[in-house]
């Protein structure tokens, strides 16, 4: 057993972070919801993550990077260019680094593209 916290809210989520990790959670929260404001907020497998006709999309904050989770695999075949610079695993997992930019438009064009794909499965 393990004694990991447990989160109910993305505040509760962030606030565990330092301030500039905090930041670029903000960054990727915004981002999302400025695309697809129906979107609604959740804490799933313990890490912030957006409901949109189905689940949409995770994210969460790791020591040396954010862990964007687009919870489709078609994904990385629409974007297999401009995810090409990040580090990915086989599990559909991107890793944005913490000491460059957070890729904030490919973050948007993703979520636009999984709210598509969402709305089309209903």
């Amino acid at each position: 057993m393990t004694n990991r916290k447990e989160f109910n809210t993305f505040k509760d989520y962030k606030i565990e972070y330092p301030p500039e990790i905090q930041q670029r959670l903000d960054e990727i929260q915004k981002a999302i919801k400025s695309v697809v404001p129906e979107a609604k907020d959740r804490i799933s497998y313990n890490m912030p993550s957006f409901w949109f006709h189905g689940n949409l999309l995770y994210f969460g904050a790791f020591k040396n990077h954010i862990g964007f989770y687009p919870a489709s695999k078609t994904v990385f075949e629409k974007f297999k260019y401009e995810l090409s610079i990040y580090k990915q695993s086989g599990k559909g997992t991107v890793q944005f680094p913490h000491n460059k930019p957070i890729p904030l438009d490919l973050i948007k064009k993703i979520a636009l593209f999984r709210a598509n794909e969402n709305s089309q499965k209903n």
